[in-house]
């Protein structure tokens, strides 16, 4: 059976302000009913858990450039392959600012490229819906033989 979702847990700082950050660790998910996202779930010292989606190709894309508009952006912090990240997350007014290492993002976008290759999540649903009718003709072929 084919694997459907990749987990990974970074850490990242939260960036409280210049002075003061501290380090929480963050689970990435991906899944393949929703090829699209990737979702970014935290937890703060005395909250509940908050689950951020956003797209898998704005976090490969913000490793390299600053990219993203609306309420997330991602962003390398320094020039040179593999520099921090910093992804900021926004909802009104209220902001959260996170930096982590490339490197766990790098290998986590390269494990969900190994399970939903870039560029081929529209294929995976067609993909999904012709498998369970080729397999809904099989089985009634068997059951009707």
């Amino acid at each position: 059976m084919m694997r459907e979702s990749v987990q990974a847990e970074v850490l990242m700082s939260f960036v409280v302000s210049e002075e003061l950050s501290f380090r929480i660790p963050v689970e990435l998910g991906y899944e393949t009913r929703d090829p699209f996202a990737v979702r970014m779930t935290f937890h703060l010292p005395g909250d509940a858990p908050v689950t951020w989606a956003f797209g898998r190709e704005l976090l490969l894309d913000g490793i390299n450039a600053p990219s993203g508009d609306g309420d997330v952006h991602i962003a390398p912090t320094g020039v040179g392959d593999l520099s921090d990240v910093s992804i900021r997350l926004q909802v009104g007014a209220d902001r959260a600012l996170f930096r982590a290492s490339a490197p766990p993002l790098v290998a986590f976008l390269d494990r969900t490229d190994k399970l939903v290759p870039l560029g081929q999540e529209r294929a995976l649903g067609e993909f999904e819906e012709d498998l369970e009718e080729a397999l809904g003709r099989i089985l009634a072929e068997e059951n009707a033989g």
